[in-house]
C-alpha cells in the first residue's frame, strides 16, 4: 500500500480534500443568510468540539486498519461491510454532482479569462454545463488513476497552496475597496440576539461536518496512507484551523465586493456565478480578480472531488481484485453517465423531478440526510463495537483529551445527528444548511424521506452487484 511521503503532504492532501466550495462559496453564502458575525460563533463552536473530535476518529481508525472504507468496517464486525458500501455509494452520488459544480467552475474560470460575459442563466441554458462535467469527470478520474503520490499529491502540492496564496492576495487587494470596512463590520460584529434562533445553529453545525469533510470515509481513506510516527491531534488542528481561515479568507473577498457595490449579503449562492461576476467587471483589474477567484473556486473543488472519488475507487478495488487504473477507467465511465443526469437539470434540457432540478433534488437529500447518516454510522460503529483502547493506542497515550474525544465520537456527536435528522424529518422543517450548494429549492419532509428511501434501494442494489463481483 503507498505511503505519503511526508507528514506536509499528508496535511496538504487533508486540506486539499476538507476546503472545497463548501469554504468559497458555501461559507460566505451561509455567513450572509445567518446573521454575519453572529453566525460566527456556533460554527467555531461546532467546528472544534464536534467537528474535530470526529475527524479525529476517522483519521485514527484509517490508520489502525490500513484499508479501505469497506475493510475498516468489515474489521470491526464481519456483517458492517455493508456499512461501509453505504456510505461509499452516499459519497458516490453525491460526487455525481458535485463535480457538476465543479464544471461550472471551470467554465467560469474560462470565462474570466477570455472576457466572456456569459450570464448564469445562459450558460445553464446551453449545453455547456454537460461538457464542462464531462471535462471535470475525466480530469478527476486521471489524477485518482496516477495513484496517491504521483495524482493525488502532485495536485495537493500544487493547488492548496495557490488557493490560500491566491485568496490572501484578493483580500489585500479588497482592503483597497468602499466597502472594505463595512464587509469587516458584517462579518465580525455579532449580534447575540440571533444565538437563540435554532436555525443558526442547525446552519452553523452543518457548515462545520461539511467543510471539514468529515464522517464522510475521505479522512479515513487519507488516514490509512499516514505514518504511524505523525501525530493525528496536531494534524487535525492544522487542517482544522486551515479549513477555517480559508473560509474566512474567502467571506473577506467577498463580502467587501458585495458592501462596494451595494449588494445583498443575504443573496446566497447567487453571489458567486450571477453577482461578483457583474461586481468584478465595474472593479479595476476586476478580470484578474475574477480569473483568481475562479480558479480558487475551481482548485477547491476539485482536489475535494478527487478526494471523494479516492474513497469509492480504493473500496472497489480491493473487493473487485482489480489494478487501479482498471478500477478507475471502470468507475469513472459509471461516474460519467451518474453525473449527466444532474449536469442535465441545469442545462437546456432542464431535467427536473416535481419542478425541482435533480441536481437540487440529489443535494436536499443525500446531501443532507445521506450525509448526517454516514457520519452517524461511522461515529457510532468505530465507538460502540470497538474498544477505547485501540483509539488511545493509535493516538501516543491515555490522556483527559482523548478520552473527552472518545467521549464526544460515542455519546454527543451521534446524539445530535441523530436528533438533527429526526426532528427534521418530522417537522417537515427546512435545512438548506445541511446541503452542498445551499440550493433555491427546499423540498418538504416527504419528498425528501421518499428521496433517500429511493437513493437507498438503489445503492442496496449497487452493493449487491459489487459483492457478485467479488465473488
Amino acid at each position: 500500500m503507498e505511503r505519503w511521503s511526508s507528514h506536509a503532504v499528508f496535511i496538504l492532501a487533508a486540506i486539499g480534500a476538507a476546503v472545497g466550495i463548501g469554504n468559497i462559496w458555501r461559507f460566505p453564502a451561509m455567513l450572509g443568510q445567518n446573521g454575519g458575525g453572529a453566525f460566527l460563533i456556533p460554527y467555531l463552536i461546532a467546528v472544534f468540539i464536534f467537528a474535530v473530535p470526529l475527524m479525529v476518529l476517522e483519521i485514527t481508525m484509517g490508520r489502525h486498519f490500513r484499508g479501505t472504507m469497506v475493510h475498516a468496517f468489515r474489521s470491526v464486525r464481519q456483517h458492517f461491510r455493508i456499512l461501509g458500501w453505504l456510505i461509499c455509494a452516499i459519497i458516490f452520488l453525491i460526487l455525481s454532482y458535485y463535480l457538476v459544480i465543479t464544471g461550472w467552475t471551470l467554465a467560469y474560470t474560462l470565462f474570466s479569462a477570455t472576457g466572456s460575459t456569459t450570464s448564469f442563466a445562459g450558460f445553464t441554458g446551453s449545453y455547456l454545463p454537460v461538457l464542462f462535467t464531462i471535462v471535470a469527470v475525466v480530469l478527476t478520474g486521471l489524477v485518482v488513476a496516477a495513484g496517491v503520490r504521483a495524482g493525488i499529491e502532485r495536485i495537493s502540492i500544487l493547488m492548496v497552496p495557490v488557493i490560500v496564496i491566491a485568496l490572501i492576495i484578493m483580500v489585500l487587494y479588497c482592503t483597497t475597496l468602499s466597502g472594505f470596512h463595512d464587509g469587516i463590520r458584517f462579518m465580525f460584529t455579532p449580534d447575540f440576539s440571533v444565538l437563540t434562533h435554532a436555525d443558526i445553529w442547525v446552519a452553523a453545525f452543518g457548515q462545520a461536518f461539511f467543510s471539514l469533510s468529515v464522517g464522510e470515509g475521505i479522512l479515513l481513506t487519507y488516514g490509512t496512507y499516514m505514518a504511524k510516527e505523525q501525530d493525528i491531534a496536531r494534524s487535525t488542528l492544522i487542517i482544522s484551523i486551515a479549513d477555517v481561515s480559508v473560509a474566512l479568507l474567502a467571506g473577506l473577498v467577498i463580502f467587501p465586493v458585495v458592501f462596494s457595490f451595494g449588494l445583498s449579503p443575504t443573496a446566497g449562492t447567487e453571489l458567486a456565478f450571477t453577482t461578483l461576476p457583474l461586481a468584478f467587471s465595474l472593479l479595476p483589474a476586476g478580470q484578474l480578480i475574477a480569473v483568481a477567484f475562479f480558479i480558487v473556486l475551481f482548485f477547491a473543488a476539485f482536489t475535494s472531488a478527487v478526494a471523494m472519488l479516492e474513497v469509492c475507487i480504493t473500496s472497489v478495488q480491493e473487493a473487485a481484485g482489480w489494478s487501479r487504473k482498471r478500477t478507475t477507467v471502470l468507475m469513472t465511465g459509471i461516474l460519467l453517465v451518474v453525473s449527466l443526469v444532474p449536469a442535465l437539470s441545469f442545462s437546456a434540457a432542464h431535467l427536473s423531478i416535481g419542478g425541482i432540478p435533480v441536481l437540487d433534488f440529489m443535494d436536499e437529500t443525500l446531501g443532507t440526510l445521506g450525509l448526517h447518516l454516514a457520519a452517524a454510522i461511522l461515529a457510532i460503529a468505530f465507538t460502540w463495537f470497538l474498544p477505547r483502547s485501540i483509539f488511545e493506542s493509535e493516538n501516543g497515550r491515555v490522556t483527559a483529551l482523548n478520552r473527552l474525544v472518545f467521549f464526544l465520537c460515542k455519546y454527543m456527536i451521534p446524539a445530535v445527528l441523530i436528533i438533527t435528522i429526526g426532528v427534521h424529518l418530522i417537522s417537515g422543517s427546512v435545512m438548506p444548511d445541511a446541503t452542498y450548494i445551499a440550493g433555491a429549492h427546499y423540498l418538504n419532509a416527504g419528498l425528501q424521506t421518499g428521496g433517500v428511501a429511493t437513493f437507498l434501494i438503489a445503492i442496496l442494489v449497487m452493493v449487491i452487484l459489487i459483492d457478485a463481483i467479488k465473488k
